[in-house]
């Protein structure tokens, strides 16, 4: 790919205050004079992001060019916008920016894997915007910063606020997507995770063209080189389940799987904090250090104490942190091909198993569908978990149909004969408001058996709803957690709410047309 033409950009090249590379020490230093945010205990820093404290897919557009028109799956997810649009709308906000006594650039990478990686840039308006995207891509050596050539840049200026009537949007707010001109235009909004969610975005419209894999998931590795992958949408544990003290962790959140393995996208983590403890999560918590970056977490006004457990802002608070600040890390962040692959989801209706084994033709059905229940506060004016079908578990950043994601893993888990397991980390004993979450040292218990193979030949029952196939008996596990209709005290109301679910498959699945007989097939028995 052409590196990005320096005329969409120049104006913010030749700025007089273009702080360009900081250090973490220099950022911080900035972001306090400043007065962006605050220093926590821990010693990372604290920042806030208003009214947008998750992404906001509504206000997400891709351009129409010569370069998308025929290879982006346009509708609801991938909406359109004119290249005239983007074009006005990019010369307001440079104007905006120019006029600013100092901006800031980071020159990194996406992709750990050299074969594949893409050198890209962000310019923000803010000092901690940098400071996150410092920690949550990969930054350069001294010698790969000489002749750093980006190939697709990100602006970022969420004071700019657009006027949907002039300027085309939906709202004030804008993430503004051109693969012809490579370039990322966002304003409006705060919430830092649209710099990491668009580059993410990206990478799964460009990785499929050179017959690689891009994946919403977490990966870690075992000490004899077993490698597991985790996909699931926001909340629902990736971050967590994959940061294993006695595996090395190769990444938290996107990965291609290629020819060589896979790999991690990013250089850092984005880790959901909510309830965050030392006891349960070790890692997590003690990552959590000078140079990371704490997003909407309350602190105390005079200890500076986090407090993780307060929903003043947000059920979405965020902690973002380079790789490395976690003990046990894959250096580089690549591995071979997968052994276990693991699909998670956060069911909120509490009738599917805490853990079942796939076929193949499950896999696919189950990849496809990407079922979970979107968690308060991930997206703007989500509240309470929401039943939702999100394609490849990872639909709002997938620019190309889901189809062909789909048939690159279908392809990869035939070849490399890799075991598959669907993962409830939501509701046991019943929905929503009822029930309770699933404990989490079940669920690492699951796991565990899943990676050491103690389920490849466990004697397993069927559901008779879902048609899937549960173990019997988990080490670490009551049996009875394992089978969801024996934790409801109310039996008739289990089978009211899991054929609810199972026909919300059966409907969600319908508009896969191109699927196999079998692949349809693989999904709940109950059809109604």
């Amino acid at each position: 790919m052409k590196t990005v033409e320096k005329s969409f950009v120049k104006e913010l090249y030749t700025h007089k205050q273009l702080q360009t590379n900081l250090s973490v020490p220099q950022l911080v230093e900035r972001i306090l004079a400043r007065e962006e945010g605050m220093l926590t205990t821990t010693g990372a820093v604290q920042a806030t992001t208003g009214s947008y404290t998750g992404r906001s897919p509504k206000d997400k557009f891709i351009v129409t060019d010569e370069v998308s028109e025929q290879q982006v799956d346009w509708g609801t997810v991938n909406q359109s916008i004119d290249e005239s649009v983007f074009d006005r709308l990019y010369e307001k906000v440079i104007s905006y920016l120019k006029n600013k006594e100092e901006l800031f650039q980071f020159k990194g990478f996406a992709g750990a894997d050299h074969a594949y990686r893409l050198p890209i840039q962000v310019i923000n308006e803010y000092a901690w915007h940098n400071l996150f995207a410092r920690q949550l891509f990969i930054t350069p050596t001294a010698d790969e910063l000489l002749s750093h050539q980006a190939e697709f840049t990100v602006i970022s200026a969420p004071t700019f606020k657009a006027d949907p009537e002039v300027d085309g949007t939906n709202s004030e707010a804008f993430i503004l997507v051109s693969f012809k001109k490579r370039i990322i235009l966002i304003g409006g909004t705060e919430y830092a995770g649209e710099i990491k969610k668009s580059i993410f975005s990206v990478m799964n419209f460009l990785l499929p063209q050179q017959d690689v894999l891009s994946m919403h998931c977490s990966a870690n590795v075992g000490k004899e080189g077993d490698v597991a992958l985790f996909f699931g949408l926001s909340g629902t544990g990736k971050t967590t389940l994959s940061a294993d003290p006695y595996r090395r962790l190769i990444g938290d959140d996107e990965h291609g799987w290629g020819p060589n393995g896979v790999f991690n996208i990013e250089g850092g983590c984005y880790a959901k904090c909510i309830h965050l403890s030392q006891e349960k999560e070790p890692q997590i918590y003690n990552a959590i250090r000078f140079g990371s970056v704490l997003e909407n977490v309350i602190l105390n006004k005079q200890t500076r104490l986090p407090d993780y457990d307060d929903t003043t802002l947000t059920e979405n608070t965020r902690a973002a942190y380079p790789i490395e600040n976690i003990d046990n890390i894959a250096v580089p962040s690549i591995a071979g091909h997968p052994n276990t692959i693991i699909f998670l989801t956060a069911d909120a209706s509490g009738t599917l198993p805490p853990i079942s084994k796939l076929s193949k033709e499950q896999a696919m059905y189950h990849f496809l569908s990407g079922y979970t229940s979107k968690l308060a506060g991930t997206e703007r004016g989500v509240t309470e978990p929401q039943a939702t079908f999100s394609a490849c578990f990872g639909s709002p950043f997938l620019p190309l149909a889901p189809a062909k994601y789909a048939k690159m893993l279908g392809e990869k888990i035939d070849f490399y004969q890799s075991n598959v397991f669907l993962v409830n980390t939501g509701w046991t004993g019943g929905s929503y408001g009822i029930g309770k979450r699933m404990k989490l040292s079940y669920t690492r218990a699951m796991i565990h058996a899943a990676l050491e193979g103690e389920l490849n030949s466990v004697e397993t029952i069927r559901d008779n709803i879902f048609g899937l196939e549960i173990p019997i008996q988990v080490p670490g596990v009551p049996d009875d957690v394992l089978v969801p209709e024996n934790t409801w005290e109310d039996k008739n109301a289990y089978q009211t709410e899991a054929k609810s679910l199972a026909m919300k498959f059966h409907q969600n699945f319908q508009k896969f047309t191109e699927a196999s007989a079998d692949i349809m097939q693989a999904g709940p028995i109950y059809k109604g």
